[in-house]
């Protein structure tokens, strides 16, 4: 009786353990014609409703129990892989995806597959491609992933030519932006008429607003994280554009067939070239060289070297030179320790260096930041429940706020240097996406940062540790005098900061095609662009927490709804979002930015907030496609006086932020006319920038002086434009490579005068003061010839 009993317990020991034998399956997803890696590739089980994407690397890996499953690999654009996978043992399965132009028969993907878009909790998230970007009208022609990126809801900028975007009322230098991994510090070219990014070097691009995952840190607004192409690897190909005031060039290839491969592209522009036409010896340029190399040394073991450099050089004849840009280089390690566990190791240079050479003074101008970056990530693919990312961070940085150089003896002016700053950054951080059920879906995670400012050649000692003072008499804060200097050397530690940041995201599955998604966000940026305009320039100055500035702190709440209609034929997402700044550097009235050693003696303390709602409704398939995007916000900030003697900046009242845009829509679309022409275009509409006008004036020595009123009461005209653009491909020859198209654009159609400013100044010839606007665009009409071969 004993051994029938022992016999019955091992026999239904061992069909228990059968029951939980897993395996798992793993592999690369790439494109069939290049061998380029796709990212958020979906890879989807239909049956059991589960399912994974690829990771930056276009890796993939899922753990399931031992069965035959269907498998279904989607990825929008390419033809869809529909197989049988039988999974009694682990198992490695690399696909190859074909785009869909190439003639596929297009496999219809099901609702079952499009809930999983419902379930990731992954919320405040949009996703652009290089397609998507190169059929946006633009100014002069030239595609533009930070334009593109402004219609989406949530994004703007405080104008037309202005550099930089701001996220959900949020300032310019609060974006981190990343290139293959490494920080670019300036993201436009000729004071933002273009960005520094061509489209055609660019495989995917993410902007994070809110949900933002713990790998991410050093920034309090949002994430634009850009990731170039690999390069062909099967064979080479050229593609490039000609423009009216810019052209580029793109080649790749292999370096080892389906082993390694390289990509160069260039861009430059030439509008300068005629110029001397019209008896104009100015100039106004850009160049820029996106590169990057790959090797597979063997399955488990990839190889990465990727770089940008990019220059902007401004001339005004016998006036001034102005030279500015980004370096980055960035070495990537990918090696997969098993099939459930990959690592990248990243080596990074970013550096951001700007020259202005004043010729009628006689010298030179240089200033500049430059960082090492370490980055040492894991993503852990436990089980289908389960998936861990985890790793860490350390970033050197050295601030060069300025220093002259005289360009001859006879100018008569002495060199001179700004003290230089030292910082240390570091992190680390853990990631979980966790499935709780088949409805709630949950993201969670936590960063620990550290700020160290290193020692500096001197450092100024104030009263109180108040490098700001308050005249009470004149009700005005004033510059405080030091009481002394202390001298560190480079190891030792003027200030620490630690601080814990945690992440949470959740999505809840409401019905077959709709979800309820909220996130909250802890976040710290250590970093402060110094800048007296509302737009970041190439002048404006990076500079570190330490003794006297203090870090930014935000806390971020979002709730949004989501759903698919008609087999995901139209989508809509509807989120609100709530976010509180701590340490939002604010400046004295007169502060003065430039060539300043103690730049704390004009900056205090304050507080932002930003609140809002957002709508996206998208048409995703057919001949007519595009999006609607309204965006409902208040942005504001805050300055109290220190003491009840202090009167804060603008009172002490919130006033809003040169960024505030309480409405902004725009509707972008594309309508397929034939084979052969296709017809975008795109419409904005926001509330005007706010401003500080003159209230009142008074007469002083026969001279009129304005009186300004609190800062940005006022507002200016609102913004509005409508852009078309006309894409025609030529019939191409049969057994003929070649292939090519036209772009016809119309920029402002209308030719609506918005306005960038407006200032106000006496008109001497009727004597009375008088406002003037300032335009920067018109109708721009543009024609750009595209190939490749």
């Amino acid at each position: 009786m004993k051994t029938s009993y022992l016999w019955f317990v091992c026999f239904l020991l061992c069909n228990i353990l059968n029951a939980q034998e897993k395996f798992t399956l793993s592999g690369t997803i790439t494109e069939e014609k290049s061998n380029e890696t796709l990212i958020g590739v979906n890879i989807i089980f239909p049956d059991n409703q589960t399912g994974t994407t690829t990771n930056e690397y276009g890796f993939y890996s899922i753990t399931l129990p031992k069965g035959t499953y269907t498998i279904v690999i989607s990825y929008l654009g390419y033809g869809t892989i529909t197989q049988k996978i039988e999974l009694s043992s682990n198992i490695t399965k690399d696909f190859r995806l074909i785009n869909s132009v190439e003639g596929l028969e297009e496999v219809i993907i099901t609702e079952n597959i499009e809930r999983l878009n419902i379930k990731k909790p992954q919320m405040s998230v949009n996703k652009l491609t290089s397609k998507t970007i190169k059929e946006i009208p633009v100014v002069l022609g030239e595609s533009d992933i930070v334009k593109a990126i402004t219609l989406l809801p949530g994004v703007t900028t405080v104008g037309e030519g202005a550099s930089g975007f701001n996220v959900r009322g949020g300032a310019a230098d609060q974006n981190l932006i990343l290139l293959d991994e490494a920080t670019i510090y300036n993201s436009s070219h000729l004071f933002g008429l273009f960005s520094v990014f061509n489209p055609d070097a660019i495989k995917d691009l993410t902007l994070y607003k809110g949900g933002i995952p713990s790998r991410y840190g050093g920034r309090i607004s949002s994430v634009l994280d850009i990731y170039q192409k690999e390069g062909n690897s099967k064979e080479f190909h050229m593609n490039g554009g000609i423009g009216l005031v810019s052209s580029k060039l793109l080649v790749e290839g292999p370096l080892k067939k389906d082993r390694g491969s390289f990509l160069l592209g260039g861009r430059s522009s030439y509008a300068h070239l005629f110029l001397p036409l019209f008896d104009i010896n100015n100039i106004a340029l850009f160049y820029d060289l996106n590169t990057k190399l790959s090797y597979k040394i063997n399955k488990n073991n990839n190889i990465y070297l990727s770089g940008y450099f990019g220059r902007d050089v401004f001339e005004i004849e016998d006036t001034f030179e102005n030279q500015y840009g980004n370096t980055v280089l960035n070495f990537r390690w990918n090696h997969l320790f098993s099939d459930k566990l990959f690592s990248n190791l990243s080596l990074i240079y970013s550096d951001y260096d700007y020259n202005l050479k004043l010729n009628f003074v006689e010298f030179d101008w240089v200033s500049g930041i430059r960082n090492l970056n370490v980055k040492y990530d894991f993503k852990h693919y436990l089980n289908n429940k389960f998936k861990l990312q985890y790793g860490l961070n350390s970033i050197y940085y050295k601030f060069n706020p300025g220093e002259i150089n005289p360009t001859s003896e006879t100018s008569g002016i002495n060199p001179f240097k700004l003290i230089d700053k030292y910082a240390f950054e570091n992190a680390v951080y853990l990631d979980v996406k966790h499935e709780v059920s088949n409805k709630l879906s949950l993201s969670y995670g936590l960063r620990l940062s550290s700020f160290i400012r290193l020692g500096q050649d001197e450092l100024n000692i104030y009263e109180n540790d108040h490098a700001v003072a308050f005249n009470e008499n004149l009700q005005i804060y004033e510059m405080a005098d030091p009481i002394g200097t202390e001298t560190y050397k480079r190891s030792d530690v003027i200030e620490n900061f630690l601080n814990l940041e945690p992440r949470l995201a959740l999505a809840y599955q409401t019905g077959e095609n709709s979800s309820i998604k909220a996130s909250y966000n802890k976040m710290y940026q250590y970093l402060h662009l110094l800048s007296n305009t509302n737009a970041p320039t190439p002048l404006d100055i990076w500079t570190p927490s330490g003794k006297y500035i203090k870090p930014q702190s935000l806390h971020q709440y979002a709730i949004g709804y989501f759903k698919n209609f008609n087999n995901n034929l139209y989508s809509l997402e509807v989120e609100s979002f709530y976010k509180t700044i701590k340490n939002r550097i604010d400046y004295i009235d007169g502060a003065d930015l430039i060539a300043n050693n103690a730049i704390e003696q004009v900056i205090l303390n304050g507080r932002a907030r930003a609140y809002g709602l957002e709508f996206l409704l998208r048409k995703n398939e057919g001949r007519f496609k595009g999006w609607l995007a309204y965006t409902l916000s208040k942005s504001e900030q805050q300055t109290e006086g220190r003491t009840p003697l202090e009167t804060g900046i603008n009172n002490g009242k919130w006033y809003n932020t040169p960024f505030d845009k309480t409405h902004d829509i725009s509707i972008t679309s594309s309508y397929d006319i034939n084979e052969r022409l296709k017809l975008n275009a795109n419409f904005l509409w926001q509330t005007g920038q706010p401003v500080t006008f003159p209230d009142a004036q008074y007469e002083y020595n026969g001279v009129n002086i304005p009186n300004f009123g609190q800062r940005n009461q006022d507002r200016l005209p609102s913004y509005n434009r409508l852009d078309l653009a006309l894409n025609y491909t030529p019939k191409q020859k049969k057994k003929k490579k070649w292939e090519r198209y036209w772009v016809f654009s119309v920029y402002n159609v209308y030719n609506r005068r918005n306005a960038a400013s407006i200032s106000f100044g006496k008109n001497f010839e009727k004597m009375v003061n008088e406002a003037t606007r300032l335009s920067i665009f018109g109708i721009a009409p543009s024609i750009s010839y595209n190939f490749k071969f």
